[in-house]
């Protein structure tokens, strides 16, 4: 009865959200100019990425710099940042192809309702205004998909086959209890990857772009600028900008250089199994105030719908099981013989709940219930519903939630580590050949 997290949460591009889109493309519309015939920029595998492909998306990506206020990079710079990019999304969207992962119009049809509804437009509204804003629509669906299909191939790949034991979450709060108990940091990085095979000169020449970031940061440069430069990391064109992340989601070597730095202190190159890394902390916070919920103690009765039972049957059946209650017939013995719930063998009980744990229809309805009331039929996804809330209680439930926001952290930072890991394989694996700078 309880509801499922999501599988996955598509994260959008920051280029591709609407919003930026329409603001940078009607404040800064291109200028017309002779169309040179196409030629192809790099070779990845069996497809190509064209110098039109390139110039579209350098020209959203410098769009996006400005609006977040990062200065540009010069243009050559700028050009192979957002190629590597392209190259490596391309990598994983053939790989998806051929391992079949797909997203159908239906699909996609209702992201874009989404963000639609997001920006508080009609999907023709929105659409009219992404091309009023001379962002062209099938370009923008495909980009959409592209990034759908990519969330997949994380999800199947990467997300689904991670794990965290109850030892990882006891090690990590016997580890941080105390000081770093509840640290939140605030972070941008720059990332340079090394190939996971490579020799002593590979790793000086990568270990050398390192140095160079770090130099350009000493004599001033903005670290967005510098992110954008020389990272590697799938947010380079976003200055390289982390967000906050609590202390369980950052790998130990991160978490030792922060607890020496200030807040905007940038740190000195920290070497990793994947690369080279440059940390800019930018602000910390504590969350250690207790947290406090209202659980619900509910039972109910579930009759599902289905072939042999339609909607108006199962409201009817409920009905004249309410009326039963109504004259003393007991919840529990009736939630036993007809609920088709599992909670039916505890007679209807589901405990005490809190907040989120149900699903919106029943929540809303149980809420506006007094203890000892019954509802009358709610329907949900999973059928129509007789609730009795037995009691209410205040609840500080800050050691499970300690436990759940640990267990989510580490379960991030290893999908994070295990995804740059993959992702650097599968660019190793791929034949390559980049054409950006041949006449």
């Amino acid at each position: 009865m309880r509801s499922l997290n999501q599988r996955f949460i598509i994260l959008l591009a920051a280029c591709w959200t609407a919003a930026a889109l329409v603001s940078a493309h009607a404040a800064e519309r291109p200028t017309p100019r002779i169309q040179l015939i196409d030629r192809i920029v790099a070779v990845v595998n069996t497809g190509v990425i064209t110098q039109n492909n390139l110039d579209d998306r350098v020209r959203v990506t410098a769009l996006q710099l400005k609006k977040e206020g990062i200065a540009l990079p010069p243009r050559q710079v700028l050009e192979k940042q957002v190629l590597e990019r392209m190259i490596t999304d391309r990598i994983q969207l053939q790989y998806a192809s051929q391992t079949g992962i797909r997203v159908d119009d239906a699909q996609l049809d209702q992201a874009l309702q989404n963000i639609a509804q997001r920006n508080h437009l009609s999907l023709d509204a929105f659409r009219k205004t992404l091309e009023a804003g001379g962002v062209n629509y099938r370009t923008f669906r495909q980009e959409i998909r592209n990034e759908m299909i990519i969330a997949h191939l994380r999800e199947r790949e990467i997300n689904n086959r991670i794990t965290v034991s109850d030892s990882e979450v006891n090690n990590y709060l016997a580890r941080h209890q105390g000081q770093q108990s509840g640290v939140q940091y605030n972070l941008a990085h720059i990332f340079i990857a090394v190939p996971e095979q490579a020799g002593p000169e590979q790793i000086q020449r990568r270990k050398a772009r390192a140095d160079m970031a770090l130099e350009a940061l000493k004599s001033g440069e903005p670290f967005g600028q510098v992110a954008a430069s020389y990272s590697e990391a799938a947010d380079a064109m976003n200055g390289g900008r982390l967000g906050w992340r609590n202390a369980a989601r950052l790998p130990e070597l991160f978490l030792t250089a922060l607890q020496r730095m200030k807040p905007g202190g940038i740190s000195p190159i920290l070497r990793s199994p994947s690369g080279f890394h440059i940390v800019r902390l930018i602000a910390v916070r504590r969350q250690n105030a207790p947290y406090i919920v209202q659980q619900t103690h509910v039972r109910h009765i579930l009759i599902k719908t289905n072939a042999l039972t339609s909607a108006a049957n199962a409201k009817h059946k409920l009905m004249q099981l309410r009326n039963r209650l109504m004259h003393g017939a007991n919840f529990a013995k009736l939630a036993r013989l007809y609920s088709e719930d599992t909670s039916a063998a505890n007679g209807g009980d589901l405990g005490w709940v809190s907040p989120g744990d149900t699903v919106p229809p029943f929540e809303h309805a149980m809420n506006a219930l007094k203890p000892g009331e019954i509802s009358q039929p709610v329907k949900t996804s999973f059928g129509w519903h007789l609730i009795q809330v037995l009691g209410r209680r205040e609840k500080d439930v800050s050691q499970e939630r300690r436990r759940l926001l640990a267990r989510k952290e580490i379960r991030a930072r290893k999908a994070d580590e295990r995804y740059q890991d993959w992702l650097r394989q599968l660019r190793d694996q791929a034949y390559v050949d980049i054409r950006l700078n041949r006449q």
